[in-house]
């Protein structure tokens, strides 16, 4: 990263941050066993995970559904929103069953130790387990190597992410990148290449 690039990026970063306020630093970071986390401050609720959406639904619906604030139950500090009195019953018999993984960041941003994004309506169900992604371009890259960029992701998550500040954290990993770290444009291209030659075959 050359000088100009690193003083580009500080800036980009500090005015996030002013721009941001301590209201994102604040939900994000609630200092339970699940933080850093995937949450916005809305109404009275300081942390309200993924915008709302209803997790238990991917689970047994398949599908992702807005939460309403009428079924909302509270684990480690944080809102979690429901479809129904039903959803919320099941999860409030057994809340880390449901649980997004990584903090319900884009997976495929935690394969480069950077806790960012997160869109409720992009996921997938990995061995019983909830990851969103930020967007179908960022699940169609971590697609591209599920099985090195999981293991990349629950390295950094455990020795890196879990527990700690997500804006330090990002702010870290975006200035001092992992060894195999690819730009937005190369993990397009590279999608874009692995669909071309699954088309041909």
């Amino acid at each position: 990263m050359t000088l100009r690039s690193l003083f580009a990026t500080l800036v980009a970063l500090s005015a996030a941050l002013v721009l941001g306020g301590c209201g994102a630093i604040v939900a994000q970071n609630p200092g339970g066993k699940f933080t850093p986390v995937n949450a916005i401050a809305e109404g009275s609720d300081e942390r309200v995970l993924l915008k709302g959406a209803d997790v238990v639904a991917y689970f047994v619906d398949g599908a992702h559904q807005p939460g309403l604030a009428q079924f909302s139950s509270q684990y480690e500090g944080i809102t979690f929103r429901f479809a129904s009195a039903a959803h919320k019953a099941l999860f409030d018999q057994a809340p880390e069953k449901y649980l997004p993984q990584f903090g319900a960041y884009c997976a495929n941003g935690i394969v480069y130790g950077i806790p960012w994004g997160g869109d409720a309506d992009t996921w997938k169900m990995i061995n019983g387990k909830l990851y969103i992604f930020g967007g179908q371009g960022s699940k169609d890259a971590f697609e591209l190597d599920e099985k090195a960029n999981l293991a990349l992701a629950e390295k950094y998550w455990r020795e890196e992410i879990a527990g700690h500040n997500s804006f330090v954290q990002r702010f870290k990993r975006l200035i001092l990148r992992v060894p195999h770290y690819r730009s937005g444009e190369d993990l397009a291209r590279a999608v874009a290449q692995a669909k071309t030659a699954g088309a041909t075959k």
